[in-house]
């Protein structure tokens, strides 16, 4: 698997993450049904090979305990950036929240801690702010694609990552 496949099932994963029942909608347009394991045919895949329906479902747990009172600020502060600037200041916001955590757990290799505070923060600004999502969306998947996508790679791929 290429560097460049994983960052096409990024984009996917996202889409899922972001946009769940627009996906299944278009796949049922085209004919597949849950039971037809309706995102990994849509992505072209067997049931078998990559799903990003269940990476993102395992994605999402990732943040669901993290305290609110730390998200808000770095919200805002997406909030307050230009559509220009939201790739910038995604960037900035995730890099805090993942030097919070490595500073609490000592030791612990960044990539997770990267990708848990970028799936946090996107599904969080998805919840507060739904008129920011398709910008956040993308600065998401620029995000992991620009710094995480060769360690997704030599994980063997986002099932390996997410088996975790």
């Amino acid at each position: 698997m290429a560097p460049r496949i994983v960052e096409e099932q990024t984009k996917m994963i996202i889409n899922c993450l972001f946009e769940d029942a627009m996906v299944k909608f278009q796949c049922m347009e085209r004919g597949f049904t849950e039971a037809d394991g309706i995102i990994a045919q849509c992505a072209g895949g067997s049931e078998d090979a990559f799903d990003p329906k269940l990476i993102a479902e395992k994605l999402r747990s990732l943040g669901d305990d993290y305290d609110e009172t730390v998200l808000q600020p770095l919200m805002n502060e997406l909030q307050k950036a230009a559509v220009d600037k939201m790739q910038t200041a995604f960037k900035s916001s995730v890099e805090h929240l993942c030097e919070s955590w490595v500073t609490q757990s000592g030791g612990v290799a960044v990539e997770p801690q990267l990708l848990k505070a970028a799936i946090t923060l996107g599904l969080y600004v998805k919840k507060k702010s739904p008129d920011l999502s398709a910008v956040v969306q993308g600065a998401m998947a620029t995000f992991i694609n620009t710094n995480l996508a060769n360690w997704v790679f030599q994980q063997g791929g986002w099932a390996q990552v997410t088996l975790d």
